[in-house]
């Protein structure tokens, strides 16, 4: 008896294979049979293969945004296409961390206050503040203090002059724990909605990734 049992599995396993080639041959035989379904078949898979590629580039590269709104000017203007760069995104999230933009830097986030079919659900803006630091507003511009910094400094100081000015608005606030304070570059009366006035603060769960790179207008085309 213990010599039979191997040689059943033995069988048993030829004839799985067996009948795996001969459906595979079936089925071959079929396709080449009606070219239409074989077709059909392919386009399917390619469709597909294009759905799951796109979904995993703008999950985990990149992913593109088009200006929309005179908030970013002059640095950006309505019709600008951008891309935001994910794999710093990506990478932190790999190493289970939160990715942290840098001071300066323009950034793509989604919307804390967004209602579906009501209002913009991604916004574009600069990071001027991180968690615990205070940010005011002092003759037309921007004051951040920090620990390295208790006297205050402007944080537009290395932004190459492109934040618009003056900064209208009044506010003294401390930035909470995990989020950012962001604004844009047209800071002169309403023309910007940000962390002055409603925006609120940005959730660092809630940023999409820097922007990379303008594309289009192409005589415009910029690094960022």
């Amino acid at each position: 008896m213990l010599i039979l049992k191997p040689i059943k599995a033995k069988y048993s396993y030829s004839s799985k294979i067996i009948k795996c080639i001969v459906i595979i041959s079936m089925t071959t035989n079929f396709l080449q049979r009606h070219p239409v379904v074989k077709d059909t078949i392919s386009i399917i898979a390619f469709i597909l293969c294009v759905l799951f590629g796109t979904i995993f580039i703008n999950t985990f590269i990149f992913r593109s945004f088009s200006v929309i709104g005179p908030s970013m000017e002059s640095t950006l203007y309505t019709g600008d296409r951008l891309i935001v760069n994910r794999l710093v995104v990506t990478w932190d999230q790999l190493q289970n961390k939160t990715y942290t933009p840098e001071r300066g830097q323009v950034i793509v986030f989604k919307n804390p206050n967004y209602v579906d079919g009501n209002g913009d659900e991604y916004i574009v803006k600069r990071v001027i503040a991180f968690a615990g630091e205070r940010v005011v507003i002092t003759d037309g511009h921007y004051v951040v203090y920090n620990n390295e910094n208790p006297n205050g400094f402007n944080p537009d100081d290395t932004n190459n002059g492109e934040p618009g000015s003056p900064t209208s608005g009044s506010i003294d606030t401390v930035v909470p724990v995990g989020e950012l304070f962001v604004s844009g570059d047209h800071r002169e009366g309403s023309y910007s909605y940000d962390s002055r006035n409603g925006l609120g603060t940005i959730p660092l769960y809630d940023v999409v990734g820097p922007v990379s790179v303008r594309i289009f207008p192409f005589d415009k085309i910029r690094l960022f």
